[in-house]
């Protein structure tokens, strides 16, 4: 049954692996493999989900690599391996050859392998591994045309913002050990002993909101729109984005244990929903709009998390995986077609492109809310469990519901428009339109959306009970009568006004439609308060360093130096003189002492007489 599992993850990791080394010489069959080798992950998910396999394998000292299917990474490994398949689908036919196909496929594969050993994952080691392993290849991924510094730039802020947050995963992981749960199992860590308790809370948190674009990390996901399409039809559906609200619901027993960190992630995720469902109100940027969106869309995610309501927000996050997945195949089909993403521009690509308009309208109408499509369903369900917390985080759910439908019907709107009479050059914003969509794109859009469509079902008594059951989440309250009543009432008066708004846009001061356009201004906030921060400590630190420590280390040579050169000087004018004066003398004395040494005796006599001679002067003058 292990190995069951073990092929689950290695699939796509040693796929991908294999194609990211390709290189550009094997393109005409890179697609094919890369479809297969998800199609054959999507057989092994269900398999896998069916029969519930476990494994594990010693990875340190007291601690393991555990795997398991149950009741909730099920859901989330069908999910992740669907939604590869129909990306990679429609990616088949959006690369242009020479693009390197080999590294996209390649790094797709390895990102959804990374996400299916994140929500399969039992212990927080391997979880944290293929975490990084996530972060890494979504940074390739969005800076995959790398060669644009702008591209790379973006790559850059994603990659960091979230690699700040998920320090709180290794915090989390030291605070844990240190409060006694030393198997760093993930049901063990509500048993850590306080404050480490806490502490291991407190950086779960942080990660997750991190990698879900919560606020206040959501600007990075306005960054990661630099990425190809299918990039991001994957990261804002079942990957990344999703593995923070998931882990969230995964750690529902941590949060209820500490007290404060439930309402904490609840508020947080009823805010986001909220704040930035006005960012997206406000973008003329069609992927920007759908980002704001995503971050949005998740905040309801991170609000069931924070409600204790795992089914309402698994749910949420199966709808918003097949819609918002949709919606971007859609968005990066008319970007190949129209060459622009701007939704002035996107006028009428509903009517020229029809089969690409119809799943773009039929994933809009879900991502408003619109009964009885999968999205309503999903928020009412999250919206009860959020009434049971607190009168106030239904009321701004609730508004954020009526926000998600302007923006909704906003892009709508745009797209549906007549067409223009003629399509200029200069309309092409992005890159140069093929004026064709790819024959790869209709089976994945007409299968993702209408999955979009219908998954309302899960919040029908009978398949919420089921769903309920298999996530371990029996009680948990569904919405009432007057409760779908009213959503669905807010819903609809909103949609009316909201498409006459589009065309006569009331007047708004100017200043609030910049802030909510460029994201509430949360980057440039980031700089201030941390990067600007952090570069001018890391600036001083090295000022420190080079002129202090290594200063004291230049200076202690420049003294060495100076030291061996007084030595010397003093070694050749001092020792070496003296030695030299005293061979001097020595020679000189032995030339004196050499001289009598004649061998002539009347020289010897008259040298004894002088000395005679000489000695007794010296005794007569001493007497």
């Amino acid at each position: 049954m292990s190995a069951l599992l073990w092929l689950l993850i290695t699939l796509p990791l040693g796929a991908g692996a294999v194609l990211t080394v390709t290189g550009p010489r094997r393109d005409r069959w890179v697609p094919s493999a890369g479809v297969a080798a998800a199609v054959a992950t999507l057989g092994v998910a269900v398999a896998a989900a069916v029969l519930r396999p476990s494994a594990g394998a010693p990875l340190f000292a007291g601690m393991e690599a555990g795997l398991a299917v149950d009741g909730l990474s099920a859901v989330m490994v069908v999910t992740t391996a669907a939604v590869t398949t129909a990306v990679l689908a429609f990616a088949a036919g959006e690369l242009a050859a020479g693009e390197n196909r080999g590294r996209f496929f390649g790094l797709m594969l390895l990102f959804s392998g990374a996400m299916l050993v994140t929500v399969t994952a039992t212990t927080l080691p391997l979880l944290l591994m293929a975490w990084e392993v996530m972060g890494a290849t979504s940074w390739a991924l969005i800076g995959y045309w790398w060669r644009q510094p702008g591209r790379a730039a973006a790559a850059d802020v994603a990659f960091l913002t979230t690699r700040t947050a998920d320090l709180g995963l290794y915090l989390a992981a030291g605070a844990a050990l240190a409060g006694g749960a030393v198997t760093l199992r993930l049901d063990a860590l509500p048993q850590a002993a306080s404050p480490w308790l806490h502490v291991t809370t407190a950086g779960v948190v942080a990660a997750a909101l991190g990698k879900s674009a919560q606020l206040p990390f959501s600007f990075w996901l306005s960054r990661a729109m630099q990425g190809p399409s299918p990039v991001s039809a994957l990261l804002h559906s079942a990957t990344m984005v999703a593995a923070g609200a998931y882990l969230l619901l995964r750690m529902g027993p941590l949060l209820e244990r500490t007290g404060w960190a439930g309402p904490l992630v609840s508020w947080c995720g009823v805010a986001t929903a909220l704040a930035l469902g006005v960012v997206a109100v406000a973008q003329t940027d069609l992927k920007q709009l759908l980002a704001a969106s995503t971050a949005a869309q998740v905040g309801f995610m991170v609000l069931a998390a924070g409600s204790h309501a795992v089914a309402a927000g698994t749910t949420q996050l199966v709808a918003h995986a097949a819609t918002k997945s949709g919606l971007f195949l859609a968005a990066g089909a008319w970007l190949t077609a129209l060459g622009t993403e701007r939704l002035p521009d996107l006028r009428g690509a509903a009517r020229s492109h029809r089969l690409v308009g119809f799943a773009f309208t039929v994933g809009a109408l879900t991502l408003a809310g619109l009964p009885p499509l999968s999205l309503w369903a999903a928020k009412d369900e999250v919206l009860a469990a959020a009434r049971a917390e607190g009168t106030g985080l239904y009321v701004v759910g609730l508004a954020a519901a009526a926000v998600a439908a302007v923006y909704s019907v906003k892009a709508l709107w745009y797209v549906t428009r007549p067409l223009p009479p003629t399509r200029r050059a200069g309309d092409d914003t992005g890159r140069q339109g093929t004026r064709r969509t790819a024959r790869t794109a209709s089976a994945s859009l007409l299968a993702l959306t209408s999955t979009a469509a219908v998954l309302g079902v899960l919040a029908l008594p009978g398949p919420a009970s089921w769903l309920r059951g298999l996530v371990g989440a029996v009680d948990e309250p569904s919405p009432r009568g007057w409760e779908l009543a009213l959503s669905a009432g807010v819903v609809l008066a909103t949609v009316a006004p909201a498409w006459w708004a589009v065309s006569r846009p009331p007047p708004v001061p100017l200043g609030a439609v910049r802030w909510a356009q460029g994201w509430w201004h949360l980057e440039r906030a980031a700089h201030l308060a941390v990067v600007r921060p952090v570069l001018a400590l890391a600036g001083a630190l090295a000022v420190f360093d080079d002129r202090v420590v290594d200063g004291a280390v230049r200076r202690t040579a420049r003294g060495g130096l100076a030291a061996a050169r007084f030595a010397r000087r003093l070694d050749d004018g001092g020792v070496d003189a003296a030695v030299r004066a005293v061979a001097s003398g020595t020679r000189t004395l032995g030339r004196w002492a050499r001289r009598p040494q004649t061998g002539l005796l009347h020289q010897y006599y008259a040298q004894a007489a002088v000395g005679f001679v000489v000695l007794a002067l010296i005794l007569l003058l001493v007497r």
